[in-house]
């Protein structure tokens, strides 16, 4: 499926995209009226963005008559040359690339849901022979996937990580434009550089037959080290405070540009280069739209019960809301949390009222500059924050004028 379109990134603050057209071009700054609506408190932020790191895309999404999207992106102070931690965002693209290998490596029998066992070959490796939370008992692609978006569980990211490999992740992402990227380590696992470039062999199965097994993989070293990602003032070691900035020169690194348009190819596979830039069945789009928009609460492999509020992985429009979310509203989205940043990368869609849009926004709520000591404003600041700014650039989208309203039947499951 690939949707072709002309597509307009007009920006405020900083170019990130030439498209090919200015159709309809709106003259005004849609941020001034969405962030001027914001809550009183909230204000300080929008007039601090530097303190606050704060970043936001915004693309609004036009149908024409054969229902095709037409996007028009705005940019309130984005830049890929500031650094900010993506913490579990990097999910996103590694859920893609790992359904993109299984159809690559294109073997009979070989598919998301073969059973996938990861064994050991080098320091810090772990092996994984079942997995107690599938109805089958065997751990699987797709069944990793659904772990990281309804929760973003980050063990199963990291198997997703050693099956493609260090290396592997860098070439693909960089072939497909995304050149503000690096996903360097697995996530709450502290290992070494070197080990994290050595990625665990893995065999799948077919019933109860080896269909593909690969060997340990080594990535090449790919970075350098970057004396300008010395940051904040300290950090926590233990119960110890270090006097001295946080170096996070080997940290996994992706620009908010990046990570907003691998959503949108996501959403609307060749929309941005009149070609899919992942290559991907329709079974498998189906698998990540189901399960980026689902609640915790609406599965029963993992079985989390009550565990999970519904927001507990939607920051946008409901970050503070601990209650049941509406059934019309879904975000098709990944959000990361780590070190004070706050990030959430969404699609979102009201399939009552007929109205999507992109929203992606990163904030840093480490307000002492110390790195580790859990002393960060998520609840009482960046929560309410994203969960007001969803509201204002929806009630925003409630007012504008479509002259072809959506049909988002593809985005509607059974859950």
């Amino acid at each position: 499926m690939v949707f072709k379109n002309v597509k307009l990134f007009c920006t405020i603050g900083f170019i990130l995209i030439f498209l090919t057209s200015c159709h309809d071009e709106r003259k005004e700054d849609p941020f001034e009226e969405i962030l001027g609506s914001l809550p009183g408190e909230y204000q300080e932020v929008v007039s601090n963005r530097e303190k606050y790191g704060l970043q936001i895309l915004y693309s609004q999404i036009d149908r024409d008559q054969e229902n095709q999207p037409v996007l028009r992106t705005w940019s309130y102070h984005a830049d890929s040359s500031v650094y900010f931690y993506p913490a579990s965002t990097i999910k996103l693209p590694i859920a893609l690339l790992a359904l993109e290998k299984i159809n690559r490596i294109n073997i009979p029998g070989l598919k998301s849901t073969s059973a996938m066992i990861t064994d050991s070959a080098y320091s810090g490796q772990t092996k994984v022979l079942y997995d107690s939370s599938a109805e089958s008992l065997k751990p699987s692609v797709a069944h990793y996937i659904k772990k990281v978006f309804l929760v973003s569980d980050n063990d199963a990211s990291n198997r997703l990580y050693e099956f493609l490999g260090q290396e592997y992740i860098h070439d693909a992402l960089v072939s497909k434009g995304f050149l503000n990227s690096g996903i360097l380590h697995r996530l709450s696992v502290f290992l070494t550089a070197d080990e994290n470039r050595h990625t665990n062999p893995v065999r799948f199965y077919g019933q109860d037959t080896v269909v593909y097994q690969q060997p340990m993989q080594v990535g090449s070293p790919l970075f350098t080290e970057r004396k300008d990602l010395l940051l904040g003032k300290g950090y926590m070691m233990g119960d110890s405070l270090v006097s001295e900035p946080m170096d996070f020169s080997y940290k996994n690194f992706m620009s908010l540009e990046d990570l907003h348009n691998i959503l949108i190819e996501t959403i609307f596979p060749g929309v941005l280069q009149g070609r899919p830039l992942f290559e991907l069945s329709m079974e498998d789009y189906d698998l990540l739209y189901k399960y980026m928009s689902m609640y915790p609460a609406e599965s029963d492999y993992p079985y989390y019960g009550d565990k999970y509020h519904d927001n507990y992985c939607k920051f946008i429009m409901y970050g503070d809301n601990t209650d049941p979310l509406p059934n019309n509203i879904r975000l098709f989205n990944k959000v990361g949390l780590a070190y004070g940043y706050v990030i959430d990368v969404a699609y979102v869609v009201d399939l009552e009222r007929r109205i999507e849009f992109f929203l992606s926004a990163v904030m840093d709520v480490n307000l002492n500059r110390i790195y580790m000591d859990d002393k960060y404003a998520y609840d009482s600041l960046a929560f309410p924050f994203f969960a007001e700014l969803g509201k204002a650039v929806y009630n925003y989208e409630l007012n504008r004028d479509r002259t072809y309203h959506p049909d988002l039947k593809r985005f509607k499951f059974d859950y």
